[in-house]
């Protein structure tokens, strides 16, 4: 049976992780888990696309990180928002919403 996860484009990958790491800090494989716990399974997040959205956001200025240990008891990089991160989920969350609200309209309409 074919894989039927969906594919993220860079920047919606980058809201996702941001908004991920809203709840609190974590390292790269708890974002990617959930990311696609949190959409019902459709959305899965590869992680050769995670690691680089990763460090492109922290040299952004957006991520701090740091290294802890993992519920498996491994070392880990934890990554968490900084305020400019919050700020720039804020306004990257209104920018989807018009958006995907524009497309569907479109949509709905043909």
């Amino acid at each position: 049976m074919a894989d039927r996860s969906l594919e993220l484009l860079q920047g919606t990958l980058d809201m996702l992780i941001l908004k991920s790491l809203s709840w609190g800090p974590l390292h790269g494989y708890a974002v990617a888990e959930s990311v696609r716990e949190r959409s019902g399974q459709e959305l899965k997040v590869e992680e050769g696309a995670l690691y680089p959205a990763l460090h492109r956001l922290e040299k952004r200025g957006l991520l701090e990180a740091e290294w802890g240990v993992s519920e498996n008891n491994r070392r880990a990089k934890f990554y968490r928002l900084t305020t400019e991160g919050r700020v720039q989920l804020r306004a990257e969350t209104q920018a989807w919403k018009r958006y995907s609200a524009a497309v569907s309209r479109v949509l709905e309409a043909l």
